[in-house]
């Protein structure tokens, strides 16, 4: 019996695309120039993944689950948990969080940007909020660019309420609400909604903000809420699949649902989790974590960032940035390796689709296909065919050797 592989996960955030007529209708992933994942196609087989289902538009953070093998309908709980854990701020079960948007209100209290002009850091303004009075505990963090998460910690509060963002501009914010007749999800809507104004007063006064309107900058002057979860553990890989396991990752996302899940999270150097991400050090220190764990998943956010700035041109200079990095990985012995998105990010749309996304799978005992070239109409027509999400780890394990029998 042939022994034990390990398994490499690349997920390229927001990787799938449509046609772009400045790419005679190809898509930034089709027109890259990408010698190292058409020479793992060429040596593999391809396959499309919906991820959530046909057509279904997934989150970034169900999706991810799907493909850890997490049914979102048994073990999502909301964005907020996973966005806290990852920020470094503990939780107990109860707690309830919140992934957060630093924003820009204008004079009128409208919405003039959802993500303050993509503001490079949000750190000073997360501590003034310290000073906010509540009647509950608190804790905000900012993470990445405009983003940040808020846990509000105690009894007698809820998850079960709206969120304020109606993810438009030129609008006021909406009120939060409750979303049941509960006391709990009553009083908790009513102390996030006290919770912003106090954060917008002194968000507004703040000398990070004043600097940046005397330099004709968005301030950095409102918070957004989404994604309101109250934290439960979930049972680890080690414990559904037997596997020690490990993530790199550069945002706080994909952080906490590695920590949720047991996983050991991996600190890169230069990992921003954006366009300008140390690619090379995120994939030798992947190599590296290989090593000593039997599953490693490495993230790369920045395919998902140029989506949704509609930028086709960066998003195919991204990728083409990704495989040159992706080298060092090409020829690593005992190992499945697979590549894929956690959805599709079209820059025509500049927002996730239900595009299914293209599947790339490498290692000893895959069935190669005749397929060449990485793309989403080359995956089409790959050995694997299309699976859901959820369809991805047993495959992985089964082709590792790891799967466990099902019956006798």
């Amino acid at each position: 019996m042939k022994e034990e592989q390990k398994i490499f996960l690349i997920i390229l955030d927001g990787l799938g695309d449509r046609p772009i007529d400045s790419f005679t209708g190809q898509t930034p992933l089709e027109a890259a120039r990408t010698p190292v994942l058409n020479l793992l196609a060429e040596k593999g087989t391809l396959g499309l993944i919906d991820v959530e289902g046909v057509g279904v538009r997934p989150g970034s953070d169900t999706s991810y689950l799907s493909l850890l093998g997490y049914d979102p309908k048994e073990y999502y709980f909301g964005r907020g948990p996973f966005e806290a854990l990852g920020a470094g701020i503990n939780m107990n079960p109860g707690d309830v969080a919140f992934r957060v948007n630093f924003a820009t209100l204008d004079k009128k209290g409208k919405v003039a940007d959802r993500r303050a002009g993509r503001i490079e850091k949000c750190n000073e303004l997360a501590k003034a909020l310290e000073k906010i009075k509540s009647e509950v505990k608190f804790s905000i963090k900012a993470t990445r660019e405009h983003r940040g998460a808020l846990v509000f910690k105690g009894k007698g509060i809820s998850p079960n309420i709206t969120t304020n963002d109606s993810k438009n501009t030129g609008v006021k914010p909406l009120e939060i609400k409750p979303t049941d007749e509960t006391p709990e999800a009553k009083n908790t809507a009513s102390i996030a909604n006290d919770f912003l104004s106090q954060a917008n007063k002194l968000l507004d006064k703040h000398p990070e903000n004043k600097k940046r309107q005397k330099n004709k900058l968005q301030p950095a002057n409102y918070l957004l809420l989404r994604g309101a979860g109250s934290y439960h553990p979930l049972p680890s890989i080690k414990e559904r699949y037997g596997l020690t396991s490990a993530t790199i990752a550069g945002d706080s996302l994909y952080k906490g649902i590695a920590i949720a899940t047991g996983m050991d999270v991996v600190e890169v150097r230069g990992a921003t989790g954006a366009g300008d991400t140390n690619l090379l050090a995120k994939t030798l220190t992947a190599k590296n974590t290989l090593l000593t764990h039997d599953f490693v998943v490495l993230h790369i956010k920045g395919t998902d960032d140029f989506g949704h700035d509609g930028d086709a041109m960066g998003k195919k200079a991204f990728i083409e940035r990704v495989d040159a990095a992706l080298t060092e990985l090409a020829n690593i012995d005992n190992t499945i390796i697979a590549l894929t998105g956690d959805h599709s990010t079209p820059c025509a749309l500049k927002n996730h689709s239900g595009d299914a996304v293209p599947l790339l799978i490498n290692g000893r005992g895959v069935r190669v296909d005749s397929i060449q070239k990485f793309g989403e109409r080359d995956a089409a027509k790959g050995g694997m065919g299309r699976i859901r999400g959820l369809d991805l780890m047993p495959e992985l394990l089964n082709l590792a050797g790891r799967a466990k029998m099902y019956g006798t």
